[in-house]
């Protein structure tokens, strides 16, 4: 059997697992009109998927007075939890990760999500008990800070080099080289893999069966 070369895989969540992006950015979208901001566009609103929630509504919205945050965090909350049924997962997602379990991986996640909104859609969502450990952006630093992914690996005692991140961003992209971790880019999320390059991911993935194929002969 050729040896493993990782032995800890960290998934985004939104975009990478879940078919999201288009729910997220309407939502963004409709937060800032809500608290009177100028709606940034469809790409702005997609690039700031997988920051921490303030973070990434303060970026679409430049124009918003900070005091108004609490505001436009409200009501991205209730945009999204009133469609949030609407998400699902790619296809081959569940095959994916329930191979890896057998083959002996250890699964995280490292998401944007906060702590409360992974927690239920974990619950709510067919992947209960698939993870081994998570981290969200509001319990450690929010990506591309490489804090969440070292936390990962210190829980584990896993070395970078033995630390693969999975994501569709490139905040994702960024977080694992800043801790010195390999990558994979997938292409379906909320980012065009055109910004990947720079970022030296192994791989780029542009839909979920070849992303498992890729990991079954170079994981």
């Amino acid at each position: 059997m050729t040896p493993r070369r990782f032995d800890l895989i960290a998934f985004d969540w939104d975009g990478t697992l879940f078919d999201s992006t288009a729910i997220i950015a309407r939502c963004i979208q409709a937060a800032v009109r809500d608290v009177g901001g100028q709606e940034p566009t469809y790409e702005a609103a997609s690039f700031v998927i997988g920051m921490g929630l303030m973070q990434a509504l303060a970026h679409a919205a430049p124009d918003v007075p900070e005091a108004l945050y609490p505001q436009l965090g409200d009501r991205y909350r209730h945009h999204y939890f009133a469609i949030q049924h609407e998400i699902s997962l790619f296809q081959g997602v569940l095959p994916l990760l329930a191979d890896l379990k057998s083959r002996g991986y250890l699964l995280a996640v490292a998401t944007g999500k906060s702590r409360r909104g992974l927690d239920e859609a974990l619950a709510t969502s067919t992947l209960a008990g698939t993870f081994d450990a998570s981290r969200t952006a509001d319990q450690t630093a929010g990506k591309p800070d490489p804090l969440m992914l070292h936390e990962l690996m210190a829980e584990f005692d896993v070395r970078p080099e033995r630390t693969l991140m999975i994501g569709d961003t490139t905040h994702d992209l960024q977080m694992a080289l800043n801790a010195r971790c390999a990558s994979v880019g997938v292409s379906y999320g909320a980012h065009e893999p055109e910004a990947f390059a720079d970022l030296n991911p192994l791989f780029v993935a542009h839909d979920v069966a070849q992303l498992h194929q890729w990991l079954c002969a170079h994981g």
